[in-house]
Order: C-alpha cells, then structure tokens, then sequence
C-alpha cells in the first residue's frame, strides 16, 4: 500500500471561476509556478474473494516549484517523503529507513505529477495525455485525464475544480485500486525554500535504485 501512495503524485493549487475544468486546468499548468499545501489521501482497494474493500487514509504536506520539482511529506500513519528534485524521484520509508531512487525521465511522463508539474500547456499535455472535460458532480467541475501509453499502472486521473479551488484528484490504477488526494489551504506561488526539493539519503539508509 505504501508504494502505491508513493507513485501517486499531483500537484495542487488555487484559480478563478472558469467555465470548465480544461480551462482550469490550463491556467493552472500555465500561472501556477510554486505552491504549498496541506493534504489528505484515501486509498481504497477493491473488493476480491469476497472480502469488503479496504480504505486507508494518509495525511501531509505537499509543496512544487517548475519544473519538476516537488515534495510530498506524508505525516500520518506513517513517515514517508517523495522528492523530485528535477533529476532523481527519491522515495524515503521513513520507518524501514529505505530509500529508493529513479530517474525522473523515466518514470513521469503518464502519471498524475506529469499533468500539473512538468508540461508547460495543455497541448504538451495532450502529448501523454487523453484530456476530456467530464460531467460536475459533488459541485466540481472535472477533467478525465487517461495516460496515451497503456504500459504502465495508471488507468486514469479525475481533477476536480471546486470553485476558485483545484481540489480533488482521483486516481484509479490498473489493479482497481482507487486513490482520492484532497489540497487543503493552497498558497498559490509562494516562496518555498530550494532546500525544500533536496534530499541526501540518511546515514545507515537502505538505498535501492532502480
């Protein structure tokens, strides 16, 4: 479960009233250069062999700054930290004092960060990027979001705009699994401190890459 959480990344922000969700969600990717928030994360797995399906919930902070570089510290119930720091996506278990790194190239073109934190439109989205404006429900406006490729493990993304606020992120993988992450108190292009997107493995760390 707490891979899962790691690879599903978003950023987050606040915006004008705008007549749909593809319109937020472009001037998002275009206006929203840094920003800090806090966060909540359910992950639900879906239901097999007769057992009910089972949610977990995960709280935190999240900041961004363009390109590329972002952080998810996850505080409860379980110490985790994501950081992108434009070169290596670092992932520190805190409890198991494991880190793993990747390169981002690689792994961020179709996943739920690549929507918000690296395109610079939203007709570079598109390149990744199936982009439909879905019907409002629970008073948001939505954009359905499918990766083009259909390698990997993300299935597709909902981006709900509530208001002036982006606010909503479902994720649903390929196994069923549903995540919903909610930004709470977004600071739109504040100043978030350089160190904030560096991260050195701790002394004694398990570090794996892969």
């Amino acid at each position: 479960m707490k891979k899962t959480l790691a690879a599903l990344l978003l950023l987050a922000s606040s915006l004008p009233t705008w007549a749909s969700g593809l319109d937020a969600l472009e001037s998002f990717v275009r206006n929203a250069k840094s920003g800090h928030s806090d966060f909540t994360q359910v992950v639900t797995s879906p239901s097999r062999d007769g057992q009910a399906a089972r949610s977990k919930t995960s709280s935190g902070t999240f900041d961004f700054s363009r390109p590329n570089r972002f952080r998810f510290t996850y505080r409860k119930p379980f110490e985790q930290i994501i950081v992108a720091d434009g070169q290596t996506l670092w992932i520190h278990d805190v409890d198991l004092n494991q880190v793993t790194s990747r390169k981002q190239a690689q792994v961020l073109n179709s996943t739920p960060a690549a929507l918000i934190a690296a395109a610079p439109d939203l007709a570079s989205l598109r390149k990744d990027f199936n982009l439909e404006a879905a019907p409002d429900k629970d008073g948001m406006q939505w954009v359905h979001a499918t990766p083009r490729t259909k390698d990997g493990q993300l299935h597709s993304v909902m981006i709900g705009f509530r208001g002036n606020d982006l606010s909503a992120l479902e994720i649903l993988d390929s196994f069923g699994q549903r995540s919903r992450l909610t930004f709470n108190k977004m600071e739109l292009n504040a100043a978030v401190a350089p160190d904030a997107f560096q991260f050195k493995p701790p002394q004694g760390a398990d570090v794996v890459k892969q």
